[in-house]
């Protein structure tokens, strides 16, 4: 009889040290995962002007692959929450930066690029996107409401042309996107992806050999007329950041804006000539 209670014994101390050990373990992988006092952002959690919402894995590589973003790049993503859009950018080798409001998030990221061993290319700071200056990126990122994306539409159209602008799932109010994309495979959520290429501003008279052009341009898109020594002609077409693709009558245009300059070919009947426009009013 005392020999059974002895075994029972062993047995249930054989237990409590299988238990105890197991629970060293999972503590410790824990401690591993996340510091004691770290902190942790929880999706739908508040902030200034939207609740924040992480950005799906697979849209962050589709968003910096559908802007092509090479180390040549200086990526700047508005709202940049716990920083992995710009993460993912700097592993690419491109010069990236996040603005956002949350003082928490600002800090996780930081320590988030520190892990990855991208500080030297991932940067963020503390700031109010409405107010910051972005003018410097080759490439915008948004993960915003559509109310915010409409406030931000002046300061983006006004970035440098050819300037890509990639956002998850919310249009830019009426400035329809170059390109779209939905993730139908690998995403559940907010998986739809949208690309905008910042476009040359053409709206003005230009002077060109052919006689006077006056553009009128909405977005990427331009309507107009030619007028010639043969008459007028009307003018339609489109900007994909400083290049431009019109045509008048059987002529298509071909080209490149820089300023108040347009250089490019024309081509008539499959003849090709060069063409010069000067824009003298607007």
């Amino acid at each position: 009889m005392e020999s059974r209670k002895i075994l029972t014994a062993v047995v249930v101390w054989r237990r409590f040290l299988v238990l105890a050990l197991f629970s060293l373990i999972l503590s410790l992988c824990a401690e591993d995962q996340v510091s004691p006092g770290e902190y942790a952002p929880k999706s739908g959690q508040p902030g200034k002007d939207v609740v924040w919402v992480a950005n799906p894995s697979t849209m962050v590589e589709k968003l910096l692959d559908m802007a092509t973003v090479t180390p040549q790049d200086y990526v700047i993503d508005l709202g940049s929450g716990d920083g992995r859009n710009v993460i993912a950018a700097a592993k690419r080798g491109a010069r990236a930066h996040g603005i956002e409001y949350d003082r928490d998030l600002v800090e996780l990221s930081k320590r988030n690029a520190a892990k990855e061993r991208v500080s030297d290319k991932a940067t963020f700071e503390k700031g109010d996107i409405f107010e910051s200056d972005f003018s410097k990126a080759t490439v915008i990122v948004l993960f915003l409401t559509p109310e915010m994306n409409i406030r931000l539409q002046p300061k983006l159209l006004d970035l440098k042309a050819g300037t890509r602008i990639v956002a998850n799932t919310f249009a830019i109010g009426a400035w329809n996107a170059d390109q779209t994309s939905i993730d139908a495979t690998n995403c559940e959520r907010w998986c739809t992806a949208r690309l905008w290429i910042v476009p040359g501003k053409v709206t003005g008279t230009w002077k060109l050999a052919e006689g006077e052009l006056k553009l009128k341009q909405v977005y990427q898109t331009f309507t107009g007329m030619l007028k010639g020594a043969n008459g007028s002609a009307p003018v339609a077409g489109r900007m994909r950041g400083e290049e431009i693709f019109f045509s008048s009558k059987d002529t298509q245009f071909t080209g490149r804006v820089a300023g108040d300059a347009i250089e490019g070919v024309a081509r008539t009947a499959g003849s090709d000539r060069k063409f010069r426009a000067t824009r003298i009013g607007n």
